[in-house]
């Protein structure tokens, strides 16, 4: 007779409490711990020290973050693991911490009323206290707004490789970067493609951002900025258009009106490049997707997440003539709209 294996709770228990390890993780972004040991390597006590902590919990929060796969010890001395070192010493180009300095700083916080906003169908952020939303929160403090493209940059690297590498830009001349931010895409368009040219279309206060992100890779001769906004102007020609991490900021009725601008601004023959964390079209495998959509939920009026098969339906009703989906990266994908 087979032995029953017992059921244990560890699964869900690790998922109920997952909140602990994120916290663990915040704060020590919070504190620059992994800043401090690019510098140099520690002692529990050194680091203490250092980060101003108390002795308490100090070396019960360092060797949590060794068990998280965050930091490494040898004997009695830490240091940062290989991704930590890459992704969280800040004045790296590679930082993505002010994305999640804002995490711990506002999304933590504001993610305890999920329920209500299930209940509701409303935003949890600034916005239910009647302060600034999103965007407002973000683009109005110039620091913050630096550090957040730069983390967008860091975190979609893989993503913006791909593209560069696998849509046949060789059959295109120009490009236009919808919400184009620091630069990120363009950047890695212009360095796979030396032929290509093109422009960031972005909000005024962007334009400084762009401008010294592609001044360091010496691309200012072939990527300039033009300033606007895609809700009031329309979209500039190009024979290429990317929106990327945009579409799911916004309602169905701005989703389609964003797709048909980038329809009417396109020649015969011109591409759409949408990409983002498409969640799957069985929406069960990319929980990325599935929770970024429930962080719209949190922060905007009527923004979500979607499959690759709702846009590129979207894109058919917009008036494109061909779509389809790639992958590209961990959740990321992106769909493709021929006019």
């Amino acid at each position: 007779m087979a032995t029953q294996i017992a059921a244990t709770p560890e699964r869900i228990m690790q998922l109920g409490l997952g909140f602990w390890a994120s916290k663990a993780l915040l704060s020590a972004i919070e504190l620059q711990l992994f800043t401090a040991l690019s510098e140099t390597p520690a002692t529990a006590q050194d680091l203490t020290a250092r980060l101003g902590l108390h002795e308490r919990s100090a070396r019960d929060f360092f060797d949590t973050l060794v068990a998280l796969g965050m930091l490494h010890r040898e004997g009695d001395i830490y240091q940062n693991a290989s991704d930590t070192e890459q992704f969280l010493v800040k004045g790296k180009a590679s930082y993505i911490g002010g994305l999640l300095d804002m995490a711990n700083e506002r999304l933590y916080p504001f993610w305890g009323s999920l329920t209500e906003g299930l209940r509701t169908g409303l935003p949890q952020n600034e916005i239910k206290t009647g302060g600034a939303g999103l965007f407002e929160a973000i683009y109005g403090n110039p620091e913050r707004l630096r550090l957040f493209l730069g983390a967008m940059t860091g975190l979609s690297m893989g993503a913006t490789k791909a593209i560069a590498e696998k849509f046949p830009f060789d059959n295109y001349k120009n490009v236009v970067d919808v919400g184009g931010a620091q630069g990120g895409l363009l950047v890695q368009l212009g360095l796979a493609h030396p032929h290509l040219r093109g422009f960031n279309f972005d909000l005024p206060v962007v334009g400084p951002i762009f401008t010294e992100y592609i001044s360091l890779h010496g691309l200012t001769d072939r990527f300039s900025f033009l300033s606007g906004d895609f809700f009031k102007d329309p979209l500039p020609a190009a024979e290429v258009i990317t929106m990327g991490h945009i579409l799911h900021d916004w309602s169905l009725e701005e989703k389609r009106m964003l797709l048909k601008k980038a329809y009417q601004a396109l020649p015969a023959g011109g591409a759409l490049i949408v990409f983002e964390a498409l969640i799957d079209d069985e929406r069960r495998q990319n929980t990325f997707g599935l929770l970024m959509s429930l962080n719209m939920l949190i922060e905007t009026p009527g923004g979500f997440d979607y499959t690759g098969a709702d846009c590129s339906q979207w894109m058919r009703e917009a008036g494109f003539r061909e779509t389809r989906v790639e992958h590209l990266i961990g959740p990321d994908s992106m769909v493709i709209g021929i006019k």
